[in-house]
């Protein structure tokens, strides 16, 4: 029986094929609100020196999360000609 994402949950594995400093240094898969996603992960540190992860996620579907633009409603006219 293949494994199957469960929701809200996710997994990381170490990128053995990094070529530059943008690749991310974990990539894996996550599943967020019934949602398949791509996730990677960078090893950072903070000015501090204290070592974190900074994550990504994109849809693996290619489609965008981002919310349309808001419409710009049309001036009204005062003098309405009738």
């Amino acid at each position: 029986m293949p494994y199957e994402q469960k929701d809200n949950s996710g997994t990381l594995f170490q990128n053995k094929d990094k070529k530059s400093d943008n690749h991310p240094d974990y990539s894996g898969s996550i599943k967020i609100n019934g949602r398949d996603m791509w996730i990677s992960g960078w090893r950072k540190t903070t000015k501090d020196g204290k070592p974190f992860l900074s994550l990504s996620v994109k849809a693996k579907d290619g489609t965008s999360d981002r919310p349309a633009p808001p419409r710009q409603q049309a001036a009204l006219d005062d003098e309405i000609p009738f």
